[in-house]
């Protein structure tokens, strides 16, 4: 009798774009879960292997963070391209949250006050290696289509738990009442 064969494992990216780096943080406080999601997913790109790129074979991208610059528009296509199913999450990723902040002032005059030097004038730095900045921060929908939204700032990790069980399990992620906050 043959053995059935191993179930494939989904292939995970995720990335950080305009943010604070907090949603990752939350993914983090799924704490001991994390070794039961390993052994239904393989991370790709993420800040867990350190892969720069995500592959073309991507079930799940998870994103973090707006768009405000050329480099975050590109990785967003990247993950579009790639991934089969794409997962804004946090306010930020939502609805740009707090780097749209900026949104309602001139970048000119945001990159004068922030690289004024006293006494030298302002040098707003020029190099290729630097991302162009957009003139307004946007949120991911504005430039790919997003299948699902993760809300919070950030949210839980019993929420992030919570969306990637049921989607993994094939339901509707449902967030009820208690997992869904704004710190």
């Amino acid at each position: 009798m043959n053995a059935p064969l191993p179930k494939r494992k989904l292939k995970v990216a995720t990335t950080s774009l305009a943010g604070c780096f907090g949603c990752h943080m939350s993914f983090l406080d799924i704490d001991e879960r994390i070794l039961d999601l390993v052994e239904l997913v393989e991370f790709d790109r993420s800040p867990i292997t350190d892969i720069k790129h995500c592959s073309p074979d991507c079930d799940l991208g998870i994103i973090e963070g707006g768009v405000c610059n050329a480099e975050n528009v590109h990785v967003l296509h990247e993950f579009r391209k790639n991934c089969k199913i794409l997962i804004a999450m946090g306010a930020c990723a939502i609805n740009g949250g707090l780097p749209a902040q900026r949104n309602s002032l001139d970048i000119r005059d945001i990159l004068a006050a922030v690289y004024a030097q006293p006494g030298r004038g302002v040098h707003i730095p020029n190099d290729p290696e630097i991302p162009l900045l957009l003139n307004e921060v946007h949120p991911l929908h504005e430039v790919v289509k997003i299948d699902y939204f993760l809300p919070g700032c950030p949210p839980s990790g019993d929420a992030i738990w919570k969306f990637l069980t049921d989607l993994l399990a094939g339901r509707t992620p449902t967030l009820g009442f208690g997992l869904i906050h704004y710190d």
